[in-house]
């Protein structure tokens, strides 16, 4: 195997997808090294080694590589439904553990992990990219200075320009794999929601329907057998997210609503649409002293403040810039493998915090909930006493 014995080796369960956040941790000559790698698909394995080294240790089971002394920390970017498993199965094997958002598909799925890494005394990280974004962090700081006074509202709008291609065409179109894609697609915008007012939500009431995929198709129907795949727009040739948008068993929901009531008394909303045209994430934060909102190139914040000799002074012009950034993820990508890797060395929190991910999950949660019971306000699962 590759590493010194100061270096924080590295296995990886879900080498495909967002598993390739593993080069940011592969530095043969620094602080990590990723030494081992395990996915289902066998055929990932000749690129994991080409990629990491021809020593490095490759499986199908997860439970070969947590098992093994010669690792540290492991990275779980498996499927959302195996999150639970994988990452426990890691604490209590004594590895430290990063895991992909949304940290699980369950409340009580994120509390058992959470009680896993108090009792096996290891640090656990949730991969929440968009904290460590340029453009979330200028408005996290506009907010936190007290530029537009206390937050009182917030409106958030995600337009899902390529909901079909990610999310229809596979695995996460089913229930039973995500409960919601309220907690898959919109964990990160609810985290955004939670971190940037500084509040988590206690109560929510949401509505949402299949609006445009799901339908009659047979379940075993993929793209390139389909005979109408010369005139459907959901075509879709990318390997292993072929099965067709329009099959019966897609039960998630493509169009949603929620409001949210937050400590604090903040309100909020969320929308999330899978089939518009465009992709673009819209926030808007609105509090006693003006509004802070984010412009559609990701390259400007929008500032407005509140005349007290008027009854309102609009800024419009008042733009804050948002410093480009390198690497994957707008930049975020280098920085949330730097923080997990200095959470173990020097004890450091991270910016994304397991709290954060547990409070993402469980608003999420109780969003599904009341859009599948038409509507009804649902209670948040309040924080276990041992989560911080």
């Amino acid at each position: 195997m590759t590493g010194t014995s100061d270096q924080i080796r590295i296995g990886v369960i879900g080498i495909q997808g967002r598993g390739l956040l593993a080069v940011n941790w592969h530095q043969p000559a620094g602080q990590s090294v990723v030494v081992a790698g395990v996915d289902v698909n066998e055929s990932a394995h000749a690129e994991f080694k080409k990629r990491f080294g021809d020593s490095a240790f490759v499986s199908t089971d997860y439970r070969r590589m947590v098992e093994r002394s010669d690792i540290d920390a492991v990275a779980v970017t498996s499927p959302d439904y195996c999150h639970e498993e994988h990452a426990v199965a890691a604490l209590e094997a004594g590895k430290h553990v990063f895991c992909e958002k949304p940290m699980a598909i369950t409340v009580e799925g994120c509390d058992r992990m959470l009680d896993a890494a108090r009792r096996s005394g290891k640090r656990l990280m949730v991969g929440f990219n968009m904290r460590y974004m340029n453009i979330f962090r200028v408005m996290k700081d506009a907010v936190d200075s007290g530029r537009i006074g206390e937050i009182k509202a917030v409106w958030v709008r995600h337009f899902v320009g390529y909901g079909g291609d990610w999310y229809y065409h596979d695995w996460h179109a089913s229930r039973r794999n995500t409960t919601s894609l309220l907690l898959q697609k919109a964990s990160h915008d609810l985290d955004m929601i939670h971190w940037i007012t500084g509040r988590y939500t206690k109560r929510v009431a949401a509505f949402g329907s299949l609006d445009f995929y799901g339908g009659d198709k047979p379940n075993d129907l993929e793209c390139p057998n389909c005979l109408e795949k010369d005139t459907c727009t959901e075509y879709q040739a990318w390997p292993h997210h072929q099965s067709c948008v329009f099959r019966k068993e897609v039960d998630v929901e493509d169009n949603s609503v929620v409001i949210l009531e937050l400590e604090g008394g903040i309100k909020a909303t969320y929308t999330q649409c899978h089939f518009t045209p465009d992709y673009f994430r819209n926030y808007v934060f609105i509090g006693t002293e003006g509004r802070l909102e984010n412009l559609d190139d990701g390259s400007k914040v929008m500032l407005m403040t509140r005349n007290r000799s008027k009854k309102w002074k609009n800024l419009g012009n008042h733009h804050i810039d948002v410093k480009p950034a390198a690497g994957s993820h707008g930049g975020a990508d280098p920085l949330v493998a730097k923080d997990f890797i200095d959470m173990i060395l020097t004890g450091k929190e991270p910016v994304s915090t397991t709290l954060a991910g547990r409070m993402s999950v469980a608003t999420g949660c109780a969003a599904a909930a009341s859009m599948r019971s038409g509507g009804k306000v649902v209670e948040v699962a309040a924080r276990p006493t041992f989560a911080t």
